[in-house]
């Protein structure tokens, strides 16, 4: 997520520079044919142009509105859990009593670590690639490796589930698909024995059960939009549109500026890669915004909601060695 007041300029000719360097390129070839070899049958009326420009501005703006809707409910989606999570904190150290404080702090600990091993293998798992997602373009590789990092492609998830799992917790976890579904099954198992122990009364037990429920469901949710693209074909009539508009631009401007006088046509290499560029800037906005989970600069900071939620958790227990909170690394908080 970009915290910053807002990109600068500079920052979008750079993660576009490279979709610049062939608008003007193919802005360059007509208007050379078309002003040195006499090529003039090259320039085309303006008006079927427009025509598809309009029906792309359509699609473009359809296609944004429709990702900006994925990354609302992602973020929605991960707000929840926060509120979940400080609920689940509470009920943990108010539901379960009834013995020694050692035990019951041991206990506690137990509950509440093992939620924070939930959240940890839940963002490792949606920061997991997809064929549709974007991170590996070379564009948003490079402005990734250039401007922050990514803690779930940088570490180990087992280095991480360690710190807070048992070690027979850890094997058993780790040898399944999808981890964070069998770390709530963890949870609602020692429910269990608590509640045979009698230290955890029968309503209570269930309104803690309810609890897992409501966390599987958020968790379903994530990766309904993670495993879920944006519908391809959406997308892949949006690119055509898109490029069929920039490719032929330029024949279209070739006359407008000729009516302005000879030497004014060289004035389409520029206006057609300015043309080109917003349509090009506006798709790959709506892109960048299709995967909110992926781990680029326009994501829902997971990682960073993740540690917060440590945190909070960890000062229930009263501890104080805590890990600080993530900041922005060049305006990017992941």
């Amino acid at each position: 997520m970009h915290s910053g007041r807002q990109y600068s300029l500079s920052e979008f000719l750079v993660w576009t520079r490279r979709d610049i360097y062939w608008l003007v390129t193919l802005a360059t070839i007509p208007t050379v044919l078309y002003q040195l070899a006499g090529c003039t049958w090259l320039a085309i009326p303006w008006v079927p142009i427009a025509m598809i420009g309009t029906a792309a501005a359509f699609i473009v703006g359809f296609r944004n509105n429709a990702t900006y809707n994925r990354l609302w409910e992602a973020r929605q989606i991960y707000g929840a859990i926060v509120n979940g999570s400080r609920t689940w904190g509470i009920m943990v150290k108010d539901f379960v009593t009834g013995t020694n404080s050692n035990e019951l702090h041991e206990y506690h600990r137990q509950l509440i670590y093992r939620h924070i091993a939930w959240l940890t293998a839940m963002r490792f798992q949606l920061r997991e690639p997809r064929a549709w997602e974007n991170m590996m373009q070379e564009n948003n590789r490079e402005y990734r490796q250039k401007n922050f990092t990514v803690a779930e492609l940088e570490t180990k998830l087992d280095d991480e589930l360690q710190k807070f799992l048992a070690e027979d917790e850890l094997r058993y976890v780790l040898g399944k698909k999808n981890r964070a579904t069998h770390v709530i099954s963890l949870q609602s198992q020692q429910l269990r024995q608590l509640a045979q122990q009698g230290l955890l009364e029968p309503l209570r037990h269930i309104e803690m059960e309810n609890m897992l429920r409501d966390f599987y469901e958020q968790q379903g949710k994530c990766e309904r939009i993670k495993n879920f693209p944006y519908p391809r074909q959406f997308a892949s009539i949006n690119q055509f549109f898109i490029r069929l508009f920039v490719c032929m631009v330029p024949f279209g401007l070739l006359q407008e500026f000729q009516k302005l006088g000879e030497h004014f046509v060289w004035l389409t290499i520029p206006f057609s890669a300015l043309v080109g560029w917003v349509f090009n800037a506006m798709e790959k906005v709506g892109e960048s915004t299709e995967n909110p989970f992926e781990g680029s600069a326009n994501d829902v900071p997971i990682t960073a909601m993740s540690r917060t939620i440590e945190i909070d958790l960890r000062e229930m227990l009263d501890e104080t060695d805590l890990p600080p909170a993530l900041q922005p690394v060049n305006k990017i908080l992941m």
